[in-house]
């Protein structure tokens, strides 16, 4: 694996450990997992299933999906496993290992579903790692998508903004983690929270913010502003998809009857394997 891979796991470890979404509101907690999930054909799956959870960091998302299925395997290359199995003691059904996509012991074949959310965007090879999922999936299991999308719905000058802040988060994530840390939470506090509340302002006068920076955050907790600040610029890779280029990568693995969720967080997709 190249530094720059090991570099992005041990951030990734030390944003979780700092992180750790002990102060995240159940509510919140809740209402973040519906907009991942809302897409999930739950049809297709049972208390009895077995599956994945790639990339699980500190459990939030196993935490309220493991009740639903009869045993979930959570991935994580990370010390972010450690807190996960700190936050998820109490889910029985939840199995640790440490690994990553690259190397998954699991068998080929053998899930019944599979589900990895903003991780695959943060690897060297994207499209070799979601082959690599779908090979453990069984014919016809689902297996849910998150990545980061390509602004390609935006307007000009929103994609010239966030350029400029992609130069920013490539020199903060370059860093020490106690400096990198630092900086996001100076970003959080006086770009983030501001235009998100903004956002919420205008949004009760009845103003469509849709291309206000950051306004999907003006719901939602200064924690997770935080948390998603330190996510953002504090990451060494980060790469972004168009829908058209997900949709081509996801019919490469090995998926089918691809369906994108019409809300935020985008891109969310979810896709069957097919029996090729």
């Amino acid at each position: 694996m190249e530094q720059k891979s090991k570099d992005t796991i041990k951030g990734f470890g030390d944003e979780w450990v700092k992180f750790d979404q002990s102060n995240l509101s159940l509510k919140e907690h809740s209402d973040l997992y519906e907009e991942y999930f809302d897409i999930f054909p739950w049809k297709c799956i049972n208390n009895k299933s077995i599956g994945f959870d790639l990339g699980c960091g500190s459990g939030r998302w196993a935490k309220l999906f493991s009740p639903n299925v009869g045993k979930l395997f959570c991935i994580e290359p990370s010390d972010a496993l450690d807190i996960a199995k700190k936050n998820l003691k109490d889910n029985k059904n939840c199995y640790f290992i440490r690994a990553s996509v690259e190397e998954l012991p699991l068998e080929d074949n053998s899930m019944d579903f599979g589900y990895s959310l903003g991780v695959l965007h943060h690897i060297s090879n994207t499209q070799e790692g979601l082959n690599n999922c779908v090979k453990k999936l069984k014919k016809d299991a689902p297996f849910l998508i998150y990545l980061y999308y390509k602004l390609e719905t935006k307007p000009v000058w929103y994609r010239s903004i966030w350029k400029l802040s992609d130069i920013l988060r490539k020199i903060i994530a370059s860093l020490p983690f106690q400096i990198r840390y630092l900086l996001s939470q100076l970003i959080a506090f006086f770009v983030y929270w501001p235009l998100a509340r903004i956002s919420l302002c205008l949004n009760k006068a009845g103003i469509n913010v849709d291309n206000i920076p950051l306004n999907s955050y003006k719901s939602l907790s200064f924690y997770t502003m935080r948390t998603d600040a330190l996510d953002r610029f504090g990451t060494l890779i980060e790469k972004r998809f168009s829908k058209e280029e997900i949709t081509e990568m996801m019919l490469k693995s090995g998926l089918k009857n691809i369906v994108f969720s019409s809300t935020k967080p985008y891109w969310c997709a979810v896709g069957i394997k097919s029996s090729k």
